[in-house]
């Protein structure tokens, strides 16, 4: 009998687990998807009758598949007669996938996670960065290795998806920030992809991740993975790199799938040791022997940079930080308060009092916020919120951390001061010696 299935998912890793794993399985019939409200507040649509899309669903699935709400779980597996939920995403506590568990085994379904099954071969080597915890520091990790591998070869990043939008394109494939600005992409995204592209790295991402790896074998000798949240790598990698955040250390072994990716590491990068304690590094340093003696570890600092940082002294400032670290991935703050406090700002204003529409309803979703603002911007309307949130602050100065260049998304009269940090190494291995290490792995 067919068995019928509800994927449990964010706009991302659930429409890569339905492709690649139920969407020509004749045993299957995915009847819907449901979306966590709480991880992407004001996501661009939020329609009840958002569809998952026929061009990308396939043959079997002439009408699309239709997305329901997380809140409705148990109504969607009584009324459609449900055999089981899968939960396809990320950067969730150990108790709480087991309380998604609990909810579909008591309206009367089974309950499954998908494991390496949905990692795709690749017929270039592929290496990947990946964390235990959203906001380690992937991003000046994943910049770094891609500007080591390009000095010896062609490399593409590959970017975990962020489809929040309309589900058009199966790939997209961006060079400049003009790419991102005609695809009408979402502050979240521009924070992934804008760094590389400011270092020279073209940036494919898209729905359908067998035609994103199709057209990265085309352009590269090697695929750099540059993963989202905590997800797995969707792509089987030769070279698997997992960052640890001592300043949540613990972390590392209570949240999912960051556990199995540090299970599954070939190194683990330490990373923000310079504003760590020497026993919250231990702490992470002894969790990853244990769970994987095998891997190498990497010690790093996450070193921020402020070009002009004479200008933040003695200034009220609103500290914008990038998104995801501090909502889901539960950091209270981040590189734009670090900055304020190093360069001796006189005060680090608190923007909840002034927060406007749903960036007030961030707020209430997220109550572990320190006095920062996250850049969240889902949608037009919710960048208009977040200049009003700004405004309505009443600072002389916003220092932004999060990886765009936010002065060219968002119309405020206060000036932007911008905050940039990369990984540094602490002693060896580094990243450029796991290189060179693995040369022949990676045909280089």
């Amino acid at each position: 009998m067919v068995r019928r299935t509800v994927i449990m998912g964010a706009a991302g890793r659930d429409f890569h687990d339905f492709n690649v794993c139920f969407r020509e399985d004749p045993d299957r019939e995915v009847v819907g998807f449901t979306r966590a409200e709480t991880q992407n507040v004001g996501e661009l649509d939020e329609s009840p009758d958002r569809v998952y899309p026929s061009h990308l669903a396939g043959v079997n699935y002439p009408e699309g598949i239709p997305i329901h709400r997380e809140s409705d779980l148990e109504s969607v597996v009584r009324e459609k007669d449900v055999d089981e939920v899968v939960l396809s995403y990320s950067d969730l506590s150990h108790e709480t996938v087991m309380q998604q568990a609990s909810r579909a085994l008591a309206a009367g379904a089974d309950f499954r996670l998908i494991g390496t099954d949905m990692m795709l071969n690749a017929s270039v080597p592929v290496v990947a960065v990946d964390a235990v915890r959203t906001g380690c520091g992937k991003s000046g990790v994943s910049r770094r290795l891609a500007d080591i591998l390009n000095d010896e070869t062609d490399v593409v990043v590959v970017r975990e998806p962020m489809p929040y939008g309309e589900l058009s394109s199966a790939v997209n494939r961006f060079e400049t920030k003009a790419d991102l600005d005609n695809a009408g992409v979402t502050i979240e995204e521009r924070e992934e992809y804008e760094h590389h592209i400011e270092a020279g790295h073209v940036v494919l991402s898209g729905v359908d991740y067998q035609a994103v790896l199709d057209r990265a074998e085309a352009e590269a000798d090697i695929i750099m993975w540059d993963g989202g949240n905590n997800e797995l790598p969707f792509f089987d990698p030769d070279l698997h790199i997992v960052l640890a955040d001592p300043l949540r250390a613990g972390h590392e072994i209570r949240y999912h799938p960051g556990e199995t990716n540090l299970r599954l590491a070939d190194y683990v990068l330490i990373n923000k040791e310079n504003s760590a304690s020497e026993s919250e590094i231990q702490t992470v340093e002894e969790n990853v022997r244990d769970r994987n003696p095998e891997a190498g570890i990497i010690h790093a600092e996450s070193v921020i940079r402020v070009s002009n940082p004479d200008e933040i002294r003695d200034q009220r400032v609103l500290a914008v930080e990038d998104g995801p670290t501090v909502t889901h991935g539960e950091a209270s703050e981040g590189a734009a308060s670090i900055a304020a406090r190093q360069h001796d700002a006189g005060e680090i204003v608190d923007p909840s009092p002034f927060a406007v529409g749903s960036i007030g309803a961030v707020f209430d979703s997220y109550p572990h916020l320190g006095p920062v603002l996250p850049a969240m911007g889902y949608s037009p309307e919710q960048i208009g919120e977040l200049e009003a949130t700004i405004a309505a602050a009443d600072v002389d100065l916003v220092v932004a951390g999060t990886p765009i260049d936010l002065e060219r998304i968002v119309d405020v009269d206060v000036p932007i001061l911008r905050v940039q940090y990369e990984v540094s190494e602490l002693g060896e291995p580094t990243l450029e010696s796991i290189v060179e290490a693995n040369a022949d792995l990676l045909g280089l």
